[in-house]
Formats: C-alpha cells, structure tokens, sequence
C-alpha cells in the first residue's frame, strides 16, 4: 500500500509563512486555507496569496495581515483555548497544539521559566497562529500521512527580536533543532534562515531524512528576504516507495488520514457546532 507524502527541501531555511506557501503552490486552495483560519475567530485578519517569480523560479508569497488594533502577547492557555474552541477536525487540533506546546517548551528553557510563564510574543502573534494551524490544517486537507525534510542550513549574524538582538539561529530555534537532533549544515550568509516557527514545525512533524518516492507535485513557498539565490522552501509531494518506509518509532508525523485514499472532502467525516 503506498502512502502520500511530503519532503520539504529546505535549502534556503523554513518559516511558517514559506511552508505555508509552498502547501498552496502544491495544490492546496487558498480559499480552504482562507475557510481554516477562520475557524479560529481572529478577527480583523486578512491573508495574501501572492505569485511571484524570483530568479526564474515560480512561486507563492504568503502573507498574513492584521489589522486589527490589539496584539496581545498570548500565553499558551490563550492559545490552547483559541484552538480548542476552533471548529477544525480534531487531527488538525492536536497537531496544531502539539507544535505550540513544543514551542512554549523551547522558550522556557531559554528564558529559565516554566510554560505556564512563557508569553509567546512573536510566536503567539497572529501570524504565528495563522502559519501552525495552516500548515497543520494544509497537511490535513492535502491528505498527506507522512512528513520528511531535509537537513536546515543555520545562517549567521543576529535577529532582532522583543529581547533584543540574539544571535542567529534564535535562541528557541537552536533550542528546538537541538532537542530533535536535527541535521544542520552550514550556510554563510548574514540572516535568519530558519525561524522559531518553522523549526517547531519541522521538529514536531516531519522526520528529517529524504524518502524514496514518486514525486507528482511541487510547490515553492517564498520568503521576505532577497538573496543571491530564491529565497524558497521546496515542497514535493508524492507517494511513498515501500523501501523507504521508515519504523514506527522514526516518525516525529505519521497521520493515518481517514480519507488518505479517497478524494471526499476531508470534513465531510467530522463537524461540530460553530462557536459563538
């Protein structure tokens, strides 16, 4: 039996933005995405879906705007109860929370607090919201039972962030790659390549080899910064060969989808009321 994938060839880094990007490039509806975020009742949050060519390369920019007035630095009860409430189906819940729990984990360490403690700031914004329940929510709908990725290139310098300018990978970023022992390969270039978002991301869900496979689509996801090369995320997604199935235990995401060879519309099976 043959399983749909996804490998991200993480050659330029990862942000939740880029691989939120490079799902919608690969297929996935903006208009379903654009259905999932508002499930969570963000308010005045607008999303950009944006084709753009970058050195001869076509891809997708995405973008998440808010517009509203109150940014509050959430906590991960906050976030916990704006995705526990959202009418999603329950994979795409427990992925999503799996990934902000890892991430409030990361910055505890660093900051010598507990999780409880931690305030998100950058990760709790609204973007931040938008890229984990997006992307959780894309692998879902593009039905998608395994996630592999490449080895992350570390980048240099420093980033500004709400504690200052911290030295690149971010602090909660090495953190992160650290505790996954994620494969990390040099990449001399002044900039952050890998975000705290996109590395909880790829920690929590995907195991970080490439797989043997049938590759039927791909989907470049684009960043802000501009470099001497595209400045993407590569998504291929495909069937799996059996002789790269990896053991149980290898798999950070194995999600045996319930349509996983169908093609029903992946809510049909589940609905709950609408909040007020």
């Amino acid at each position: 039996m043959t399983h749909r994938i996804a490998y991200f060839d993480c050659f330029s880094g990862a942000s939740g933005d880029m691989l939120v990007g490079a799902l919608l490039d690969a297929g996935l509806p903006f208009e379903a995405l654009q259905e999932d975020i508002a499930r969570l009742g963000l308010g005045a949050v607008r999303l950009a879906c944006t084709r753009q060519v970058r050195r001869g390369i076509s891809g997708v920019k995405f973008d998440v705007l808010d517009e509203g007035q109150d940014r509050p630095a959430r906590n991960l009860q906050a976030v916990e109860e704006i995705i526990g409430r959202a009418d999603l189906p329950e994979p795409v819940r427990e992925m999503s929370l799996k990934v902000f729990r890892r991430l409030a984990e990361a910055e505890a360490r660093v900051h010598g607090t507990t999780v409880e403690h931690v305030h998100f700031h950058e990760v709790g914004a609204v973007d931040s919201l938008v890229d984990i329940v997006g992307f959780c929510a894309g692998l879902y709908r593009l039905e998608i039972a395994h996630l592999y990725a490449s080895p992350l290139p570390t980048g240099g310098g420093k980033v500004r962030t709400e504690h200052g300018l911290l030295p690149v990978p971010a602090p909660a970023t090495l953190a992160l790659l650290a505790e996954a022992q994620a494969p990390l390969v040099p990449l001399e270039v002044q900039g952050e390549l890998v975000t705290p978002t996109g590395a909880a991301l790829l920690t929590t869900l995907a195991t970080f080899r490439q797989p043997a496979m049938r590759v039927q689509a791909v989907g470049y996801g684009f960043g802000t910064k501009e470099f001497d090369w595209p400045n993407a995320v590569r998504v291929w997604i495909g069937e799996e060969m059996a002789a790269s199935a990896p053991a149980p235990h290898e798999h950070a995401y194995e999600h045996e989808h319930p349509h996983a060879h169908k093609h029903d519309h992946p809510y049909e099976h589940e609905h709950r009321e609408d909040p007020a």
